[in-house]
């Protein structure tokens, strides 16, 4: 919580006003954030100056780890997110790639799971670094990466949180994420979720133990009709201790992420939060 405020806070004071063309509104906002997360000994970053719904963004991974392709998928395993871009965004509604409705197209977990090989066939990534951390070996390239600018026209939205790169020192699993782009009222605590699960989810299914997560942030933003409620009223919250995280020790395989695992797998211990914040989302 207090590296959250701390960035919050940094982007009030020290922010400069972007015009966004995307969305047509102004952000506020700070270059170069870098966060860090105790995984090892489970401090799990869970906003508690406003309630956080953590459920969706694990779910969200865990349709990133599967590849989904689809805003129906994701809604079946509990997560909503997608249903905006895959179905209220004018540039993707016209663009001849759409399938059809709630498709994505080729984002984020498509990438991760079969990039596509100019020569043919496709490569996982996560399935490769799975298998090498499973047998103790780090190449220097544990990469998972959602970025790929030559399917950018294929799919409805370019990665933010587009890279994670696996480090294994002895038999422990460290993890370092990249994020071109950050609405950090609203997107940032489901980002920090979703690194932390990450990184106990892989050292977990590969046998080795947690370490940290470092989550690095390029363009950090606080949008215009965010700002007040982000400036008046959760920054004036008192934060309460960081809950814990209990994963379903029965997960053992990338297999099993793909199969049967759901959100009643995860639990949240010792919760405590102020009320939500209504932040304004913008697509």
């Amino acid at each position: 919580m207090k590296q959250y405020l701390e960035l919050c806070q940094r982007i009030v004071d020290e922010g400069t006003w972007i015009e966004n063309k995307r969305t047509g509104k102004r952000c506020l906002t700070v270059i170069n954030a870098e966060l860090n997360y105790n995984v090892g000994d489970n401090e799990f970053p869970m906003i508690t100056t406003r309630k956080s719904y953590w459920k969706a963004a694990i779910a969200e991974l865990l349709g990133y780890i599967r590849g989904y392709d689809n805003a129906a998928d994701f809604r079946s395993i509990g997560c909503n997110t997608w249903n905006a871009n895959a179905n209220d965004n004018d540039a993707w509604l016209n663009n001849p790639h759409r399938k059809g409705e709630d498709d994505m197209g080729r984002v984020y977990g498509v990438q991760g799971r079969s990039w596509a090989k100019p020569d043919g066939g496709f490569v996982d990534q996560l399935k490769k670094l799975v298998d090498d951390l499973s047998n103790g070996i780090d190449d220097r390239g544990e990469i998972l990466s959602f970025y790929n600018p030559g399917e950018f026209h294929m799919g409805c939205l370019r990665p933010c949180m587009h890279t994670h790169t696996f480090s294994l020192l002895g038999d422990t699993l460290y993890l370092t994420s990249y994020q071109r782009s950050c609405d950090v009222p609203l997107g940032l605590n489901f980002n920090q979720v979703q690194v932390f699960v990450l990184l106990a989810l892989i050292a977990q299914i590969t046998g080795n133990k947690a370490g940290r997560a470092y989550h690095k942030i390029v363009n950090a933003h606080i949008y215009e009709d965010q700002l007040e409620l982000m400036r008046d009223e959760q920054l004036k919250r008192k934060p309460f201790a960081s809950p814990k995280l209990i994963i379903n020790p029965k997960i053992k395989s990338l297999e099993d992420l793909e199969t049967w695992v759901t959100m009643d797998d995860f639990e949240i211990e010792g919760y405590e939060c102020h009320p939500p914040i209504a932040y304004p989302f913008s697509v």
